[in-house]
């Protein structure tokens, strides 16, 4: 199943790719999970040339997504999508393996 990036998500990340004018052949999204977070785990975005031998690799919308095998294990079916409104702008993920998740939408338990 892996990482489902909406076609809003997908226009912001190329949108900040242009801005730091960074190589659209070479850059990846990398995905992740790490413990913190108000409800037990993080979700990780970063701008990466950077891929591990171990990572899992996805296509969507133009956007290469690498993400490790521990982090996929909590978000394989997850979509990140983009909010631009007026209680604040920024990536949202709906995560099917999640048990609870805080307000902000930043962390979750599983």
């Amino acid at each position: 199943m892996g990482i489902i990036l909406t076609d809003t998500a997908a226009r912001e990340i190329k949108t900040i790719i242009e801005q730091q004018k960074l190589d659209t052949e070479k850059v990846r999204l990398r995905v992740g999970v790490k413990g913190g977070g108000c409800s037990g785990f993080s979700y990780l975005l970063d701008l990466t040339e950077t891929k591990r031998e171990s990572d899992e690799e996805f296509e969507q919308a133009g956007i290469t997504i690498i993400c490790d095998p521990k982090s996929l294990l909590y978000m394989d079916g997850t979509t990140i999508d983009f909010r631009d409104e007026i209680m604040g702008r920024g990536f949202v993920f709906r995560n099917p393996n999640a048990t609870s998740s805080c307000g902000c939408g930043s962390s979750f338990g599983a």
